[in-house]
């Protein structure tokens, strides 16, 4: 017989209540647990460990609290900080997801015997014939889906995940089963701020939480022109508008950092947009390995609905997507949940084919360097296509114009 027994993450929120109720409905042998994470934290509080206990009492399944306050600070709260120490904007919850939700909860899951966990997000899980193994898919939930936040979820473990809200299209539908089953919590409001900074205010919590304060410096365009001056580069992200506290006549867009000058770099809208993109930390979901040079479509169509195709052409971790059409793209808005690594072969077969150029910063330079020499040969070889190129501009996180520009050169020549 079917070991179907499931451990649900609660928060005390109504899509995990609703879902606790969704899976007893459809024969599951549900126990519910809610992860004490940080103290205060808006998910894991006195009031939703209570709430989610009620509900759990309420339709009849056990639920149990278990405490990761240690584990959350080194997965999730330390990345946090060492983002903005780094200057690069961090997406907690991708991190949560990883190391608790479908980490720590899994191991907790087996330990229970549980063949399965869930959550309440809005995504999906089904089985591929096309593919021959268990994927992630989309929610019908349109721009309320999550799946995107859940791109780094082992392949192995897809199989025992499962989403009950996933065929549902509104989060009005989930707050009326609800209310329809009196569930205390249907009206309750969704939490949507970082859990473990209720307030909203970041800056406070890394200022008082980390060896991150204020410190002033200019803020200048990309040609280096004095604009103003900034409070600390961690006060500022890629593509924020407001706050600026500048006057121009066009509005003015942060475009990156000079973190050893101290230096918020801006610019106007069209600066924003770039061709290429380095992403590292593939999950490769749907094969084992790359086959081939692929072409595939980006999760830039999450926001952007006539998305380009691409072509990645990239070695090892390091990734570049080279656009097709001359497209660009706010680099603010990128999530690279289907990008893919190549290998240094399949690398050279790319960029054999496409006019490419990759931008490397000192970590990735450095890092190149320990390559064998006919690595460095074949970047001079394949990589350089007709000498130094228009796009070493200022890219997303990584070092200002001058310093690539160094770096190319060294490689280069």
């Amino acid at each position: 017989m079917e070991n179907n027994k499931v451990l649900l993450g609660m928060s005390g929120g109504v899509d995990s209540s609703v879902s606790a109720l969704l899976l007893k409905e459809k024969g599951y042998e549900v126990i519910g647990t809610t992860l004490e994470l940080f103290a205060g934290s808006s998910c894991c509080n006195i009031d939703t460990y209570i709430d989610a206990k009620n509900v759990c009492n309420s339709i009849g399944i056990p639920h149990f609290t278990y405490n990761y306050k240690e584990e959350f600070k080194k997965f999730v709260i330390d990345d946090f900080i060492d983002c903005y120490a780094n200057c690069k904007t961090p997406n907690p919850c991708i991190e949560c997801n990883k190391y608790m939700k479908f980490g720590l909860m899994y191991e907790k899951a087996k330990e229970l015997g549980c063949n399965y966990i869930a959550t309440g997000h809005y995504a999906k899980t089904e089985y591929s014939e096309e593919y021959h193994r268990w994927v992630l898919k989309k929610s019908n939930a349109g721009k309320k889906d999550q799946s995107y936040v859940l791109w780094n979820i082992p392949k192995d473990l897809i199989e025992h995940v499962i989403f009950p809200l996933s065929d549902y299209e509104s989060k009005e539908q989930i707050r009326e089963i609800a209310r329809t089953h009196n569930l205390k919590v249907a009206n309750k409001p969704d939490s949507e701020d970082i859990c473990f900074v209720p307030d909203g205010n970041y800056k406070k919590f890394l200022e008082t939480n980390s060896s991150i304060k204020p410190k002033k410096g200019n803020i200048v365009n990309s040609q280096g022109k004095i604009l103003g001056k900034h409070t600390g580069l961690y006060n500022y992200t890629i593509g924020q508008r407001k706050g600026l506290g500048i006057s121009n006549p066009v509005p003015l867009f942060v475009l990156g950092f000079n973190s050893k000058k101290n230096e918020v770099i801006v610019g106007e809208e069209n600066e924003l947009y770039k061709k290429e993109v380095l992403v590292n930390d593939i999950n490769l979901l749907l094969f084992d390995e790359i086959q081939e040079v692929p072409q595939a479509l980006s999760a830039l169509k999450y926001f952007y609905e006539n998305a380009p195709e691409y072509h990645i052409v990239c070695a090892g971790s390091l990734l570049g997507i080279a656009l097709h059409q001359g497209t660009s793209f706010p680099v603010g808005k990128v999530d690279f949940m289907s990008l893919y690594p190549l290998t240094f072969k399949e690398f050279l077969m790319a960029t054999g084919k496409e006019r490419f150029v990759e931008l490397l910063d000192q970590q990735n330079y450095q890092m190149i360097k320990s390559f064998k020499q006919t690595y460095i040969d074949a970047l001079k070889q394949y990589y350089y296509v007709g000498g130094m190129p228009e796009a070493v501009q200022y890219f997303a996180n990584y070092n200002d114009y001058n310093e690539v520009r160094n770096i190319q050169k060294k490689i280069q020549y």
